[in-house]
């Protein structure tokens, strides 16, 4: 799969996710083998106004790429201006966030509010795209209700204004991330466009991720709170693709070990406090299902170290 002149290895991509898909995480997803890893959507005032805590958000190690960027805000000018001022940072592509359903989001015009205004996607894809070289690409909803499907239309104007790929969630606004995701949307989007379309929404496994390319023909896949506690679906989509085997589930061993790992990542890109903090939701996921895990769960809060976890760890899923 190809995103303007960035070649990926494979179509499956880690979606953007808010206090998820940080730079330790993208890496364990990457050995996994994803094919594009998407960063933490950042705020483009923000930027503007040389937010000190926006700097962590720009993190990017060789290691990962191709990696994708992830901008959001209203205002094109704004926009295309901090793409300009960030280009030379080393990721791969730039992408719009024009999908992000959280109300203090919406309620600034932002996110998925955009799909309300398609005049405007316009202008901030049309901008950005003649401000930087990089390939520029969007990632959009279904529509921002079920009374405002407009997906096609919009991904038709992200095309008509020179973006390289659009990413569908099929999803509206008003449904967040509650009910079944469309992939008839997709398919729609697929038909109308000549761009590649990167279907998204309800993909937690190798099969689904198959499904969802026969059903749609989308381009490529991407995985959202399906690689949550689970970077291991990116080695079974890829061999299952390759194979149409889906390997066996990591053993718990190896689960303990990952979240030890990703626990010394985090603490080596955070700090002690914030790492550790930080990698408590993480244990929730990677044990979610477990003998024990809601007992686990309880107890992963109480943690205020790495021999702490590693401790509780030890006794937990010995």
């Amino acid at each position: 799969m190809k995103i303007g002149n960035v070649q990926l290895e494979n179509p499956y991509i880690l979606a953007p996710m808010a206090g998820v898909t940080d730079l330790p995480f993208r890496l364990l997803c990457k050995e996994q083998g994803a094919g594009l890893l998407c960063m933490e959507m950042i705020s483009a005032k923000a930027l503007q106004y040389k937010n000190k805590n926006t700097k962590v958000l720009l993190s990017i190690h060789p290691q990962e790429y191709p990696v994708s960027l992830q901008l959001f805000g209203s205002d094109p000018k704004i926009i295309s201006e901090m793409a300009k001022e960030i280009e030379e940072l080393p990721f791969q592509i730039l992408d719009i966030n024009m999908g992000c359903p959280v109300p203090k989001v919406v309620k600034n015009g932002e996110g998925s509010a955009l799909m309300k205004d398609p005049k405007l996607i316009y202008e901030i894809v049309s901008q950005t795209v003649r401000a930087i070289q990089k390939p520029v690409t969007v990632k959009i909803r279904k529509g921002f209700d079920d009374d405002h499907v407009n997906a096609v239309e919009v991904a038709k104007v992200i095309e008509e204004a020179g973006a390289s790929a659009v990413a569908v969630h099929g999803r509206t606004r008003e449904q967040y991330y509650s009910g079944k995701a469309d992939w008839e949307i997709i398919r729609r989007v697929k038909e109308a466009v000549s761009i590649p379309v990167i279907g998204n929404g309800d993909v937690t496994s190798g099969e689904r991720a198959l499904a969802m390319r026969e059903q749609t023909g989308c381009d490529g896949v991407m995985i959202g709170r399906g690689a949550q506690g689970n970077p291991w679906i990116f080695h079974e989509l890829v061999e299952y693709d390759r194979t149409g085997v889906l390997p066996s589930r990591p053993s718990k061993e190896v689960i303990k070990a990952t979240m030890l790992r990703h626990a010394r990542l985090q603490i080596e890109f955070k700090g002690d406090y914030l790492g550790i903090r930080e990698m408590r939701k993480h244990v929730a996921w990677y044990t979610k299902g477990m003998k024990g895990s809601a007992k686990l769960r309880d107890e992963i809060n109480q943690v205020e170290s790495y021999e702490e976890l590693e401790q509780l760890l030890d006794e937990r899923l010995s």
